[in-house]
């Protein structure tokens, strides 16, 4: 049975911590600064120590287990189904076309790119490169 520690349950949950376990929390993303993004990802915390004076269990770059819960809350300690971890690659949009795909172009997108490219190769277009001395 999964089990849930919520903010508030900082001393149990610095309690049941097994070390070298890992622990996970859910992120909800904002939709407006993100679109693209999943609604929720989740991420992962090791505790790998202790604390000296406390005895509170701490991950390896010194963040306590109840700081950990009391500012991302809820802790779970099996992995969400069904959401992609915050640290791997998002699923992409555009994949390899294949083999067998020939793209064709037509006159109007060749005269785009022929244009594009004089003017990035024109010095007059170009912007001039500011210095950060005065």
């Amino acid at each position: 049975m999964p089990k849930t520690w919520k903010p508030g349950d900082e001393k149990r949950f610095a309690r049941d911590i097994q070390l070298n376990k890992p622990y996970y929390i859910v992120y909800k993303v904002n939709q407006r600064m993100a679109p693209w993004e999943d609604r929720y990802l989740y991420s992962e915390f090791v505790f790998t120590k202790r604390l000296p004076f406390t005895g509170t269990p701490c991950t390896k770059y010194g963040a306590a287990a109840d700081h950990v819960l009391r500012c991302f809350g809820p802790v779970h300690d099996t992995p969400p189904r069904g959401m992609r971890n915050i640290a791997h690659a998002a699923a992409s949009v555009g994949a390899p076309l294949g083999n067998n795909y020939e793209g064709l172009l037509d006159e109007a997108e060749i005269r785009g790119i022929e244009k594009l490219a004089a003017q990035a190769s024109d010095p007059r277009n170009r912007r001039p490169i500011r210095s950060w001395r005065p």
